[in-house]
């Protein structure tokens, strides 16, 4: 096996940037400083990765070194230490894990959400997960669902499995179209508006719910979030800094399991994506 090295490098990145503030326009010229973490061996040697594919530390602007005051006098080690206690004391220590839930199959012909209840296999698949869920026996802090009925149906049979965990309703979790999909479907076509603020809706749920663990977080923590397909599709897709125009070109089953856990230093993992491996062939439905 080779032998692996890893050190940090930094690449100076400038540029100009046109803002209005208040009807006023401004053109300021920026430069910046990016972390980016080289590993070299045989096939990474001299690689560049496309613009697109670099990773973003400060996806969740909580990255420590942005959350302290930046270093002036680098070659003061008084000052060097004082920087990187300063750095040491936001840093995270522990993994927080999302696992999304899809609701089960539901009442398509409803007219209203109030009608579009669970089916009565719908309530079976959220039944088996729920049991799943409760075999993992992992610490969950607690279900967060959607306020759509077949969400809120779909988090109440979870429940019974897990009856110590307090439910959460979030209006923030509702089905919608995030985003434009590419490439694009012809036979399901939103309206522009409804994807200006479905999609604004949906990017707040995810910053609500998407960062790295806090410094006061000692130990990990699992958080179960019961919403729609559309909402977790586009979550993955942020959340490991894919285009967010390709979420639906992923396919998840009813009451399926998504994992992501997002590390402390800012590293996101996909750990499953719409599992459904725990169910009978009778129940899966798309």
């Amino acid at each position: 096996m080779g032998v692996w090295s890893r050190f940090m490098s930094k690449k100076f990145v400038s540029g100009t940037v046109v803002g209005v503030v208040g009807g006023a326009a401004g053109l300021w010229f920026v430069s910046k400083t990016v972390d980016r973490q080289t590993v070299f061996n045989s096939f990474t040697t001299n690689y560049e990765p496309s613009p697109c594919a670099q990773w973003d530390w400060n996806w969740d602007h909580r990255d420590p070194k942005s959350m302290v005051k930046p270093l002036k006098k680098v070659d003061d080690p008084e000052a060097q230490n004082a920087y990187n206690k300063a750095v040491e004391l936001v840093k995270g220590r522990a993994t927080r894990h999302l696992i999304l839930v899809r609701h089960g199959q539901y009442n398509l012909d409803g007219a209203t959400d109030a009608e579009r209840t669970l089916t009565a296999l719908g309530r079976k698949q959220a039944a088996v997960s729920g049991k799943r869920l409760k075999a993992l026996d992992l610490p969950y802090a607690e279900i967060v669902r959607s306020t759509m009925t077949r969400a809120q149906e779909t988090a109440q049979i979870i429940g019974e499995s897990l009856p110590h965990l307090k439910l959460i309703d979030c209006c923030l979790l509702e089905e919608g179209s995030p985003i434009p999909p590419e490439p694009p479907v012809g036979h399901w076509r939103p309206e522009a508006s409804q994807f200006f603020q479905d999609g604004a809706r949906i990017e707040s749920a995810f910053r609500k719910y998407f960062y790295r663990a806090d410094p006061t977080q000692k130990t990990d923590s699992y958080t179960i979030i019961v919403c729609h397909a559309n909402v977790i599709r586009y979550f993955v897709c942020r959340a490991l800094q894919y285009p967010a125009e390709g979420w639906l070109r992923i396919s998840l089953g009813h009451a399926s399991l998504t994992w992501v856990s997002i590390y402390a230093d800012g590293r996101v993992s996909l750990r499953t994506l719409g599992d459904c491996g725990h169910m009978p062939k009778e129940l899966l439905t798309r």
